[in-house]
């Protein structure tokens, strides 16, 4: 009897080791899938710029009415291809929440938008992001909402 449960208790502390790891896992492709996107949003590669998302994406932003993919990547290429501004995205991320291929992910956006003149605003967005994993292992964003700091 004491065996069984030495064997049951050793079970289910390495059941909980490899759930962490897989957690510590899929946290990092996360977090490295947002920083490939920034990445690619900083250095205006527009043929880049939709791979973070779904196709079949919906997003609400700021009141607006819901959008879709095809409406982010038009207006992420046309702010791209605006030689006028100059986009810095940072981002800071307050929590990611795991259940098997979904994840939501609670973060922070800052922008920062820079003119010929030289003179930039900043702004900060607070958003959720709720990512899938698809059969290809590629996290992408399934849906969103973004809203300003109170």
């Amino acid at each position: 009897m004491r065996l069984a449960r030495s064997l049951l208790g050793s079970m289910i502390l390495l059941i909980g080791a490899a759930y962490a790891e897989r957690s510590n896992q899929q946290q990092t492709e996360i977090r490295n899938a947002l920083s490939e996107w920034t990445t690619d949003f900083n250095t205006r590669n527009t043929q880049n710029i939709c791979n973070l998302f779904s196709p079949n994406l919906r997003y609400n932003y700021r009141g607006f009415p819901e959008q879709n993919y095809k409406n982010i990547c038009k207006q992420l290429r046309r702010s791209l291809n605006n030689k006028k501004k100059r986009y810095h995205y940072s981002f800071n991320i307050r929590e990611i929440l795991l259940a098997n291929d979904l994840a939501v992910v609670r973060l922070v956006w800052t922008l920062k938008v820079t003119d010929v003149s030289g003179q930039s605003k900043t702004s900060r967005e607070e958003g959720i992001d709720i990512f899938k994993k698809n059969p290809d292992k590629k996290w992408q964003i399934i849906r969103f909402l973004g809203y300003e700091e109170p």
